[in-house]
């Protein structure tokens, strides 16, 4: 039987460390313009390792929203990783210790959780920390990269960079969307709910955080509500 090895998860996170490094990289730049220095930056991706999170609590930050408003938009965002290392914790050894089990929760991201759980060797603590280093390596790495340009370049370019955060969900949104008509009419949904606090005038005081919030969980709530999952086939009762 094939071991999983420290070397290997290195090898494997190569690919994702990669892919990484021109979103941390855009990351970086409107960091920077939004006012915060290189080793703020640099601090968030060391210890955040989440793209959207971090795209969206720096531009909480920069619109001076408060502190319970960053915390719970953060949160609601994240929360899919809850239920990743839940699954992933079914791959892991039953012996294994529980701050070895924290600290891979803490490195777990989309693609690291889609790769490992693709192999068909049993997982270690030595593998998931070499994919792990290595793709927070590249995230850290196009973070202090993109940081110091944005010290070079113009400030309009920093502006333009903005796009970046709503391309990335586009890239995350879109394929799901094409796929599930219950995806695209949830997506919808959000986006109906957002306008509304957008251009009506007794809402568009709220928070742009509490909007992400109230929009997601309305949503997905009704979603629920209107399509419900049939547990024995895994699909809509809509077929969608």
């Amino acid at each position: 039987m094939i071991i999983l090895t420290f070397r290997r998860g290195m090898t494997d996170g190569i690919p994702i460390a990669l892919g990484y490094l021109s979103v941390s990289f855009a990351f970086g730049m409107i960091a920077y313009g939004h006012g915060l220095p290189l080793w703020a930056s640099s601090l968030i991706s060391a210890t955040c390792i989440t793209g959207t999170g971090q795209f969206v609590g720096v531009g909480l930050m920069a619109a001076g929203a408060g502190l319970l408003e960053l915390i719970c938009t953060i949160a609601v965002i994240n929360a899919r990783y809850f239920l990743m290392s839940m699954s992933l914790q079914q791959r892991l050894p039953s012996d294994m210790t529980l701050p070895q089990k924290l600290i891979i929760a803490h490195g777990n991201t989309d693609e690291i959780f889609a790769v490992s759980m693709m192999k068909t060797e049993p997982l270690n603590f030595r593998y998931m920390c070499g994919i792990i280093l290595c793709s927070w390596l590249g995230w850290v790495g196009g973070t202090v990269l993109g940081s110091a340009a944005g010290a070079i370049f113009p400030a309009i370019l920093l502006d333009a960079l903005g796009i970046a955060l709503y391309a990335m969900y586009a890239a995350l949104v879109i394929p799901e969307a094409k796929r599930s008509r219950t995806v695209l009419l949830v997506t919808l949904m959000a986006a109906a709910v957002s306008c509304l606090f957008t251009f009506m005038p007794a809402l568009s005081s709220v928070g742009g955080g509490w909007v992400i919030i109230i929009a997601g969980l309305s949503a997905s709530a009704l979603g629920a509500l209107l399509f419900p999952v049939d547990d024995s086939t895994g699909e809509t009762e809509t077929g969608g």
